[in-house]
């Protein structure tokens, strides 16, 4: 397991138990690391500046305890935003019928970056309709996704 998903693994249960849940982690940089930590409501509530201070705060009392990254580094907790990544397989079931961009990490039919329409995931199977075609993809070989800001995630976002 990679540093970010062992502190993932230590820092979920704490966070879980403030009502939220974790988006991803990720961890960049070589020189000065910066551990960027997405979270959301679990209640399906806006994330607030203290939200991310009370988490950003959980996640520090952790880390100091477990000490997983050497030398000095940045902590970033946010929110994911409204186009937000698409990591979980949940993710990819809980946004079916919104826009998408996903990059895989090996070329499929000769392509590694797709955008369209989410149909949701079977199994590790997730279905992209793509200019009229349905297309799909491993969860594994997913790379990076994200949904796509348009006047119909926003508009849903407001509700």
């Amino acid at each position: 397991m990679d540093i970010a998903g062992r502190i993932e693994r230590l820092v979920a249960p704490s966070i879980e138990d403030m009502g939220f849940d974790i988006v991803r982690v990720l961890l960049s940089g070589q020189q000065h690391q910066r551990l960027q930590v997405m979270v959301e409501r679990r209640d399906g509530g806006a994330i607030a500046v203290e939200d991310c201070a009370e988490v950003s705060r959980a996640i520090s009392v952790a880390l100091d305890v477990e000490a997983p990254l050497e030398g000095a580094f940045t902590l970033e907790v946010s929110s994911p935003g409204i186009d937000r990544p698409l990591v979980r397989r949940a993710d990819f079931e809980r946004f079916a019928g919104f826009e998408a961009k996903i990059e895989t990490g090996r070329a499929i039919d000769g392509q590694r970056r797709f955008r369209g329409r989410l149909l949701g995931i079977d199994g590790d199977i997730i279905r992209i309709r793509v200019d009229g075609a349905e297309v799909e993809l491993s969860h594994g070989d997913v790379k990076r996704a994200k949904l796509i800001l348009n006047d119909e995630l926003i508009e849903t976002s407001k509700e």
